[in-house]
Parts: structure tokens; sequence; C-alpha cells
């Protein structure tokens, strides 16, 4: 029986034992987690020959994942949750070997798939302090310190793109998608106020974004009732897979005289795109933008940090014409999931967008006017305090830290992307140097494609399924050709990892395609 029930079940003058329950959870658990990313550290050297590390036994040990289909890993886990009495320690410490067993080791350097990679040894102190603190920033009476931690964050990130109005600043959301959610909600209520009482009404709003924007934009429009049609996709510069301003101004026009009454409201504009990693032209949208009236955002949530970069931070010029921005720190900058901002040059706007009356929670502003619930500002009540995971990556690092890791990211990706340039069995499908931190190509054993776009999808997807026997896990595309490899880099990636990649991707081609 764990000390909690030895708690109620006692007297009232007993002690309370939580303290020493912790201390002794947490040293348990540190021996299961500490292992487990040393495991990965251990095995980042055998990364360059393109092959897996080998265990204490010399048999191969894949410490990217233990793979299975969901029928084999249910029957392996036999997860059930006590319907009488817990299981205590014990079991607690079992199941959190399964899930570290069976869980794709993000630490690991082959993992190589998806935005995002593993956080790091600040980020995980982050977490911890947020699950003891395990408050809510939902009004400043009860977050005092993390209300205050998320305003210096989000202003100082602001003011990095520009935002630099006495009441620039922004808000934390739950990931990217609900910071783009929450962008629209303030833009229809900026434009249109009456909207936020009587709802669209007879207004059929329109969204634009570039046909290679985020889903997240289509979601958005049909939880705010406006529907997928909604949504416009704008051809993009088939070299560069950017939004084009003379399309975007066309679908503009076709709205504005089409006769059928709807009403352009709001541009997405993409800064590193989720396939290619394309940066739009700012200034040319924003141009378009001011024409008709229309809210510019940026949906930043992947290239937002390049800001960080001197070497990087042009992509986002024109950035302070927008009337709001998505930054996912937990992208990147390898903050722990979820940590996502919305930025813009005035907060007010924001509140006004999105304040209701609720006296029982909301207390009115601070005595300098500044907006302390933070809640009053955001579609969300309760949320935790993501922003700290930000500011004490940022306390850590340092601006400095922060462009060093960018910058070399960077630069693994374009070594990458010279390798398979060089490659006689590989095509690019992205740029060299690419834009943002994926490089995208096709599998063409001795300079030729296949034929058809069936055969050059299949090559991919099963070479992808043989690459995680070898302990490196990527992604995959469509593309115009069928669908491509999409291979991220991160932080933290080495140089050796991205060579073994490379190496590892010939082999398996072989096993895929005969020649």
């Amino acid at each position: 029986m764990g000390s909690i029930a030895k708690e109620l079940n006692g007297s009232t003058g007993e002690p309370l034992q939580r303290a020493d329950e912790l201390e002794d959870l947490i040293d348990a658990v540190k021996s299961l987690i500490v292992p487990y990313v040393r495991s990965a550290d251990q095995a980042a050297s055998f990364k360059a020959t393109g092959q897996v590390s080998k265990g204490a036994d010399g048999q191969p040990q894949n410490v990217l994942v233990d793979t299975h289909k969901p029928a084999e890993l249910i029957e392996k886990l036999k997860l059930s949750l006590p319907e009488a009495e817990g299981r205590g320690k014990e079991g607690l410490l079992a199941t959190i070997q399964d899930v570290l067993k069976y869980s794709v080791n993000t630490w690991d350097q082959g993992f190589l798939d998806k935005l995002y990679a593993s956080t790091n040894a600040v980020g995980v102190v982050s977490e911890l302090l947020l699950s003891v603190l395990n408050t809510n920033v939902h009004v400043y009476q009860v977050s005092p310190v993390l209300t205050l931690i998320e305003k210096t964050t989000a202003r100082q990130l602001a003011n990095l793109f520009g935002f630099t109005s006495p009441r620039a600043g922004g808000v934390s959301c739950q990931g990217g998608s609900a910071s783009n959610l929450t962008s629209i909600a303030i833009a229809r209520n900026a434009l249109y106020p009456e909207c936020k009482r009587s709802g669209n009404g007879a207004r059929r709003f329109v969204l634009f974004t570039s046909a290679h924007g985020h889903y997240s934009v289509e979601k958005a429009a049909v939880t705010c009732g406006m529907g997928a049609a909604a949504v416009v996709p704008v051809a993009v510069d088939p070299r560069t897979g950017c939004l084009d301003p003379a399309a975007l101004r066309a679908a503009v026009l076709r709205v504005h005289d089409d006769g059928e009454g709807r009403t352009p409201l709001y541009v997405n504009a993409t800064a590193g795109t989720t396939v290619l990693g394309s940066f739009d032209d700012f200034r040319a949208i924003s141009a378009v933008c001011r024409e008709f009236g229309l809210w510019l955002h940026i949906d930043g949530s992947w290239g937002g940090p390049c800001i960080f970069s001197a070497a990087q931070k042009h992509k986002l010029a024109g950035s302070e014409l927008a009337d709001s921005i998505t930054v996912n720190p937990h992208k990147m900058m390898n903050v722990p999931v979820t940590c996502s901002f919305l930025l813009t040059n005035d907060l007010a706007v924001f509140h006004k967008a999105n304040t209701l009356p609720a006296g029982y929670l909301f207390h009115g502003a601070g005595d300098d006017g500044e907006v302390y619930d933070l809640a009053d500002l955001t579609l969300q009540c309760g949320r935790r305090a993501d922003s700290l995971k930000l500011a004490l990556a940022w306390i850590y690092y340092g601006a400095a830290g922060f462009e060093k890791m960018i910058d070399h990211a960077f630069s693994m990706a374009a070594h990458m992307a010279d390798l398979i340039d060089a490659a006689p069995d590989f095509e690019l499908a992205s740029s060299n140097p690419p834009p943002c931190l994926q490089i995208c190509f096709y599998y063409a054993p001795g300079g030729k494609l296949a034929e058809t776009k069936e055969e050059n999808t299949r090559r991919t997807r099963e070479m992808v399924g043989l690459l995680i026997g070898r302990g490196f896990m990527v992604d995959y595309a469509p593309g115009p050709k069928g669908s491509f490899f999409r291979v991220v880099v991160n932080c933290q990636t080495l140089k050796g990892t991205v060579e073994g990649l490379v190496k590892a991707l010939g082999e398996v081609g072989k096993e895929v395609v005969e020649l």
C-alpha cells in the first residue's frame, strides 16, 4: 500500500510522508531512465557504419526501437489497470520498464523521422519542475511566477521577430495546431467583432494558405464553423515550394468577384513547410493582405526558431508585418513537447478578441493595465505553463547557444544534401542546400527513377521499413514522381549519423530493387 493510502487510513496527527515517497520513486525511476538515455549515447558511434550497435553479448542491439505490430505489442504488454488494490512501486516500475523497452527512443541518433527529436537534460528538468508545481496558468493568483515567466519569455521572443511595440508579446498554446486555430479565431473576432457574439451568421469566410501548408488550417476552419471548403489552397512556385504572391492576389480577387458573397478573412503564410521546408515571401504576401484588409498569420511552427541564427534569420524577413506568428520551440530547439507560442505586436487585440465575462475566475487587469490572467487571452482555460520549458532552456543555453545548435543542424542538413546529390543512386527532390532541416530525395539506382509513381512509392516505403532494422527511422511524403524520402536532421544530429544513413540507404536499396 502506498504512503498516500497510509496517510488516509492513519490518525489526523500522523505526519505526511509524501516527500519521502517522492524521493524513493524518483531514485527508482532515475535508475531506469538514465541508462535508457545512455544507451542512445553509446550507440551513436555505430551509426556511421549504417548498422545497429552490439550488445554485451555481441548480438545486434537496436536502441532506436523494438518494433512490433499493434496486435503483437498488445500481447507483449498485457496492460491492465487494477480494479481493486494498486500494484504499488513494483507494478509501477515494471510498467515503466515496458514503456521504455517498446517505445521509440528519440534520444537515439537514428531518429530522423519527424520535425522534432529528443529533448535534453534541461528539458527533463523543466518537465519535472512543472510536474512538482502542478498548477494552471489560467489566472495569476495560482501561478504568479509562471505567469510572469510566460509574459517575459513571449515578449522577448516576439521582439526577435520585430514585434517591438509596448504591448508586444504572446501566449503559449497546446501545440502549433492550437496556435493556428487561435489565430483564426482572433482574426475573425478582431476584423468582424460582431461575430464574437453572433457567430459567422451570413458571412462565408475564406482562408488562404499555401498548397504546401499544414492541414491544421483546414482543421481550424472546421472547428470555427467555416468548413474545410472555406480554405483556398494557393499555388506554389514548383521550383522553391513557396507560396506564389501573384497567385494569392488572383485567388483573393476571384473570391471578391465570384458573386457568391464570400468574405476573404485570413492568409496563412509558412516559415518552413512540413515537407520541403520552404519559407514564403512575407513582404510580398503582406502587401496583398494590406490591399484587401486581410489578417496575415505566419505559421512558423517549424522554421520560426531560425530567428535565433544570424545566418538563417533572413528567411524570416518581413515577419514584423504579420498580425500573428506561431513558433514551436519543441521542434527545432529540442524543447520538450509540447511548447508552442502565438505571438503578436499587440496583445490588446488578443484580449479584445478572446475575453469573456467570468467574474468567478478573472478579476481584472493589473494596476499597470497588463492582462495577467492569461486564460483571458486564449481559447483555452486550463493549461500547463509550457512557456517555462523555453525559458529554462534560454537561461541554460542563452540565445548564443540556440544559434550554435541551429547552425549545426543546418550544416548537417547541407552535408546530407551534398552526399545525396553526389551519390549515383539517388535524386534530390529538395534544393541543395535545403531551405530547412529536411532533405527530400528519391532512390534512383544507376541514376534512373522507376517509370511509374507506384514503383517509386513501393521502393521508398520498403526501404523505410528496412532502415528501422538498421537503427534509422525516417519518413516519406507524396511527390510528383511518387513518394520520396524525407529525412529530418536536428540540433543533436552528428556528422557520422548522416554518413551512416546514406550508407544504409544504399545497402537496403539493393534489397528492394534487383539490378
